[in-house]
């Protein structure tokens, strides 16, 4: 039955997700593996090899051709974007709670309306920018009241909101033509991102990994829980995929926001970060007006003669991967 799809694509999209955060936390609290460029390099490595698998061997879907002359002007660009994302979530991950973190992600509306409006110069409805107030005063409450608040995190999670704004204008113009799902978007995007991040993963910090190694002691099952992030992390792509496609954009936009409101408690119940009351309120300030936002959104692109700026896409809702396919591009 419909209903039973959709709960059920919700709830293993949930899981998937709630797990990767939670997993990539206890990786660097817990193991001790304080290093998130090499998680982000070991992420891009399962997605690649996922993706092949599952594109050239198990045909989930076919193989959408690129031209040879697109891969360095479209392909490439994009794959930087997409690692840069990918690294600031995980450094933010690294000093800051997942509470925390997960709310400034919330953020990433209010920077994809602000950079269109001044890059691109488009207009939007009123109730978009009124949408906006609770988001951004949810997110000062909560950061003025966060009791374990890291400045390195809290940049990296801020840059990571206009890294996954950039993300999200930039993807329908580079990427122009070629109607992308999640698994063709991680085929063609993680190869060169694991290129350029396992460069900077050794530069940066080589000499790290080599004393963890050397001074760690339960390196086997370490090793087990830093490889299964990168495989969850795959594997929530399809997690996504199916939810996208099971639900209507009302839905997928409210069950986004409960998701993070679920990988917080989930996160405080594991971690016990402290969260003060303030720092509560500030939170569901800031998903009521995520949920606001969507819903808002939904209905203007529902009224006919709604006007469009040419070649800038929808905002898209983005987790550990991108996605880029017709039905995400109508929410």
């Amino acid at each position: 039955m419909p209903a039973v799809r959709s709960v059920s694509a919700i709830l293993q999209w949930w899981g998937f997700n709630v797990t990767v955060i939670i997993t990539n936390k206890w990786i660097f609290q817990k193991l001790d593996f304080t290093f998130p460029l090499t998680v982000s390099c070991i992420h891009f490595i399962c997605s690649a090899i996922g993706a092949y698998i599952a594109i050239r061997l198990l045909r989930v879907k076919p193989l959408i051709e690129v031209d040879r002359r697109d891969h360095w002007r479209r392909i490439i660009p994009m794959s930087c974007v997409f690692c840069f994302n990918i690294v600031l979530g995980n450094v933010s991950l690294r000093y800051i709670p997942v509470s925390f973190m997960q709310t400034i992600k919330s953020f990433t509306p209010a920077t994809t309306v602000i950079l269109q409006w001044l890059v691109w110069g488009k207009n939007f409805d009123r109730r978009i920018w009124a949408s906006l107030v609770p988001i951004v005063g949810g997110i000062v409450l909560t950061s003025l009241t966060e009791l374990s608040f890291n400045i390195v995190g809290f940049c990296a999670a801020l840059f990571g909101c206009l890294a996954t704004s950039t993300k999200t204008i930039l993807a329908e113009s580079l990427l122009h033509g070629y109607k992308f799902d999640s698994i063709n978007t991680v085929y063609y995007m993680t190869p060169p991102a694991t290129l350029f991040m396992s460069i900077l993963a050794i530069i940066v910090e080589r000499n790290g990994v080599v004393n963890w190694f050397q001074t760690h002691e339960s390196i086997p099952s370490s090793l087990i829980i830093i490889l299964s992030s990168g495989i969850l992390a795959f594997f929530l792509n399809f997690s996504i995929f199916y939810v996208i496609h099971s639900t209507t954009a009302v839905t997928f936009n409210v069950a986004g926001n409960l998701k993070v409101a679920v990988a917080i408690l989930v996160s405080w119940l594991i971690f016990r970060n402290p969260i003060s009351p303030m720092n509560a309120i500030g939170c569901s300030i800031t998903l009521l007006g995520c949920t606001l936002y969507g819903l808002i959104k939904q209905s203007l692109s529902q009224q006919p003669g709604t006007p469009r700026t040419p070649r800038t896409p929808k905002i898209l809702r983005s987790d550990i991967l991108p996605l880029i396919n017709d039905k995400q591009d109508k929410l």
